[in-house]
C-alpha cells in the first residue's frame, strides 16, 4: 500500500468495477478498495439482474428496437421530469456502446425471464444474474493486474480544495495510508445507515427492510459532502419497492421480491386498498410500491389473490399464506374478517368483464371504485386464497455527489473538482431524482464507471 497509485477506486460493485477496468485499459495503475469481506463482495450488483440499455434493433437476446427517444420518454415518466435532462440523454445516448463493451468485460446474456417483467425489448439479462456477472468483472480486473483489497473500509479522506490527497484505510491487519493522483468513488448510497434514513423519514424508517448490501452505509458520501462536493437530490427518495415481511432486515436481494400486485388487490392494516394495482406495465410501476406502503400504518401491507394467479408469477422464496376462505385468511393475517370482506366483496363488484392478458395494459378494469384497478383487473372468488405480507424493501438512496457527462464532482461553489470521480448509486441522484425504472441503476454504474475510469486515467496521465 505504499505505492503511489494512478487511480483508486472506492467501492467493489459494478459501477466500480467499470471505472477500474476502464482506467487498466487506459494505461492506469489501479488499486480497488472494497469495505466488504470477498464473499460479500459487490453491493449490490449481487442481487441485479438485467440492465436497460437503448438500442437500434433486435438482437439474439432483445427482441425488438428500443430508441433512445423511448427510453429519455421512459424515464421522464417514472422520474416526474425530476431529472438533470441532459446528463441523462448523455447516458441513455452512452448506453448503446455498453452493450458491447460490458460483453467484452466477460459478461455473458441470457433471453429475458418471462412473467410480469415485460423486459424481452428493453432490458438485457445476465446470465447467472448479478453475482455471475459480478464474478465476470472480477476475472477480468485480476486478468489485467488490478490490485483489489477487500475489508478495506475507507475512514477518512484527505482532500484540499477539491484535489484528492489520499485515503485513510481501516483494514484487519490495521491501518494505512493511500495515495493516489486520482479517485473514482462508487462505494453506493446509504440506504444501510437506518439512522440517516430516520433523518428524512422519521422513526417509520425503523420498519424499512434493505433489499442489498449491509455494507452501503454512507460513510464515503458523507466524507466527500463534508469536504465541499455539491450534493444532488433528495434524501428521502430512493429506489424501493415492496417486498416480503418476512425478509431478512439487510441483504434480502432479489428473492424476496413479490411482483404478484398486478394479480390481486393490495391492503393496508385496515384492510383498505390504497392506490392503484394496474396503473401500468410492472417494470415501470414496481418501484413505487415500496413509498406506497411507507405510507400506510404501521409501514405493513398485504397483496390478496386467488388460486388462478397463483402460477402466474415469479414467487417469493416464502411461500404465500393460503386460506380456503376470505374471513380465515383475515384471520390469519391478523386483519379485521368483515372489512377485508367488503372490500374483497367490493372489488369483484366493481370489475368488468375484459380480455385479460398481463403482457399489455388490456382492457379489464373496474367501474365505480376509489382507487380504480386500471388493468388485469380479476375478481378474487376462485378458493383456495393467497397473500403475501409486504414492507418497504430499500434497494438504494437517491441523495449523492454532484457530477457532469465526464463523472467528474463538481464542489459547492459550482467549480470542478481537481481529480475527483464517481459512478454508480453514489451519483445516481443525478439521473434519478425520484421513481425508478427496471434496470437502470446498472445502467448508470455501467456508463459512469466507465467514463470514471477513462477521465480518472487521463487525469492522472495528465
Amino acid at each position: 500500500m505504499n505505492q503511489q497509485y494512478d487511480v483508486v477506486v472506492i467501492g467493489g460493485g459494478n459501477a466500480a468495477l467499470c471505472a477500474a477496468i476502464s482506467a487498466t485499459r487506459d494505461g492506469a495503475s489501479v488499486l480497488v478498495l472494497e469495505g466488504a469481506p470477498k464473499f460479500y463482495r459487490g453491493g449490490n450488483t449481487r442481487h441485479t439482474r438485467n440492465m436497460r440499455c437503448a438500442h437500434d434493433r433486435a438482437t439474439k437476446i432483445l427482441t425488438g428496437p428500443y430508441s433512445e427517444e423511448e427510453f429519455f420518454n421512459d424515464l421522464m415518466l417514472v422520474t416526474e421530469r425530476q431529472t438533470d435532462e441532459e446528463l441523462a440523454r448523455f447516458m441513455i445516448h452512452e448506453s448503446k456502446e455498453i452493450l458491447d463493451w460490458i460483453v467484452e468485460q466477460g459478461i455473458r446474456w441470457q433471453p429475458s425471464l418471462g412473467g410480469t417483467l415485460s423486459l424481452g425489448r428493453t432490458n438485457s439479462f445476465f446470465l447467472g444474474g448479478g453475482r455471475a456477472m459480478l464474478n465476470a468483472l472480477y476475472r477480468t480486473a485480476e486478468r489485467l493486474g488490478i490490485e483489489v483489497v477487500y475489508d478495506a473500509e475507507v475512514v477518512e479522506l484527505d482532500i484540499v480544495d477539491g484535489a484528492f490527497k489520499s485515503a485513510m484505510v481501516s483494514h484487519r491487519c490495521g491501518r494505512f495510508e493511500v495515495r493516489a493522483t486520482s479517485l473514482v468513488a462508487a462505494a453506493g448510497g446509504f440506504e444501510a445507515n437506518i439512522d440517516w434514513l430516520k433523518e428524512s423519514w422519521g422513526d417509520v424508517a425503523n420498519n424499512f427492510l434493505i433489499r442489498g448490501t449491509p455494507y452501503n452505509r454512507g460513510s464515503v458520501l458523507r466524507m466527500l459532502l463534508d469536504k465541499g462536493v455539491k450534493e444532488i437530490g433528495d434524501p428521502k427518495q430512493c429506489h424501493a419497492v415492496a417486498i416480503d415481511a418476512r425478509a431478512p432486515k439487510f441483504d434480502g436481494g432479489i428473492i424476496t421480491r413479490l411482483d404478484c400486485v398486478v394479480f390481486g388487490i393490495v391492503v393496508n392494516k385496515e384492510a383498505q386498498r390504497f392506490y392503484d394495482e394496474g396503473e401500468d406495465v410492472w417494470p415501470k410501476r414496481y418501484a413505487i410500491w415500496g413509498r406506497l406502503v411507507a405510507a400506510q400504518p404501521d409501514q405493513i401491507a398485504f397483496i390478496i389473490f386467488d388460486e388462478p394467479s397463483l402460477k402466474m408469477f415469479m414467487p417469493s422464496l416464502f411461500p404465500p399464506i393460503k386460506a380456503d376462505t376470505i374471513p380465515e385468511l383475515a384471520e390469519k393475517l391478523g386483519l379485521d374478517p368483515t372489512a377485508l370482506i367488503a372490500t374483497v366483496n367490493g372489488f369483484n363488484k366493481a370489475v368488468k368483464p375484459g380480455a385479460f392478458d398481463h403482457t399489455i395494459l388490456d382492457d379489464c378494469s373496474t367501474e365505480g371504485l376509489s382507487p380504480p384497478k386500471s388493468h388485469w383487473a380479476r375478481p378474487i372468488a376462485e378458493a383456495p386464497f393467497y397473500a403475501y405480507p409486504v414492507r418497504p424493501g430499500i434497494t438504494f438512496t437517491y441523495l449523492g455527489t454532484r457530477v457532469n457527462r465526464d463523472a467528474r464532482m463538481i464542489m459547492a461553489d459550482g467549480s470542478l473538482a481537481k481529480n475527483m470521480f464517481a459512478a454508480g448509486e453514489i451519483m445516481a441522484g443525478n439521473v434519478l431524482g425520484k421513481g425508478y425504472a427496471a434496470g437502470i441503476g446498472m445502467t448508470i454504474g455501467s456508463v459512469f464507471g466507465r467514463i470514471a475510469g477513462r477521465e480518472a486515467a487521463r487525469n492522472a496521465r495528465n
